[in-house]
């Protein structure tokens, strides 16, 4: 199955929201994994079944120290937790000195998500910087999502962060992992997509504008606190499923496969 890594070049502008949208809207099993370097918040924000918080050392941390042990086909299915018995999820690190703690892991735990029979992975990396911890998991990844407001700053940064990508792809002699990037942009801003593409295009920078991620404050705020299933109806649901289908269509072109 899939790996795909969602990101923002700048600020945090819901990504674990976006993350989450994306999973409970993907065609066909998905894992939500919170690899947020920064900290996860997943963990704090769900519950399983039962009502129970979810275990904050069982995710991130006990697959890392599987895959430590010598088990680089660690079983992840043995990691996950059910956000409300539904969503699977990859919970992450709580403290900061947790992302040290992990070192050359993350090497080997992008390979067990690559390598995960029956889900696609969704994974939260946050904000991609410069030597950042979860370079591993991008540069591994099927496909990568880039998420940013259609404001100068925001799309300054965004150019930066795709050269950089393409950069250490370059220097590391990898195969380019094909780049998304969703617009957040409300109804006022849908006509900002296109001139994100040209402003990309211009700049020579191998990414495609898949589409924009629907401002929806009062869905994205109700993820924040429970699965709803109901939420599936709403504009941000909605926008997923299309952002989720361009998505495995753009990673399908990388490996030379329909879907």
């Amino acid at each position: 199955m899939g790996l795909y890594a969602v990101c923002s070049a700048k600020g945090s502008p819901g990504v674990s929201t976006a993350s989450v949208a994306l999973g409970m809207s993907w065609a066909g099993p998905a894992v939500v994994a919170d690899l947020d370097p920064a900290g996860g918040d997943l963990s704090l924000r769900y519950r399983d079944q039962e009502g129970r918080p979810l275990d904050p050392d069982r995710g991130l941390m006990s697959l890392a120290a599987s895959v430590r042990r010598g088990s680089e086909g660690a079983d992840v299915h043995e990691h996950l937790q059910a956000a409300g018995g539904r969503l699977p999820l990859l919970v992450g690190v709580t403290r900061p000195e947790q992302v040290t703690a992990l070192g050359t892991s993350w090497q080997h735990v992008a390979r067990s998500l690559t390598t995960m029979p029956g889900y696609d992975v969704l994974a939260d990396c946050g904000r991609v910087l410069p030597g950042s911890a979860t370079m591993p998991v991008l540069t591994q990844a099927d496909a990568i999502l880039i998420l940013t407001r259609p404001t100068m700053e925001e799309l300054y940064h965004l150019r930066e962060r795709l050269r950089g990508l393409s950069e250490i792809m370059r220097l590391q002699d990898l195969d380019a992992v094909p780049v998304g990037v969703a617009v957040l942009a409300g109804d006022r801003d849908r006509a900002s997509v296109p001139d994100v593409q040209q402003v990309i295009a211009a700049a020579g920078l191998p990414a495609t504008v898949l589409g924009a991620f629907a401002l929806d404050p009062k869905t994205a705020s109700a993820l924040r606190y429970g699965l709803d299933v109901s939420a599936r109806k709403s504009l941000l649901l909605r926008s997923a499923a299309a952002l989720g289908e361009s998505l495995r269509k753009l990673a399908a072109t990388r490996a030379g496969r329909l879907v």
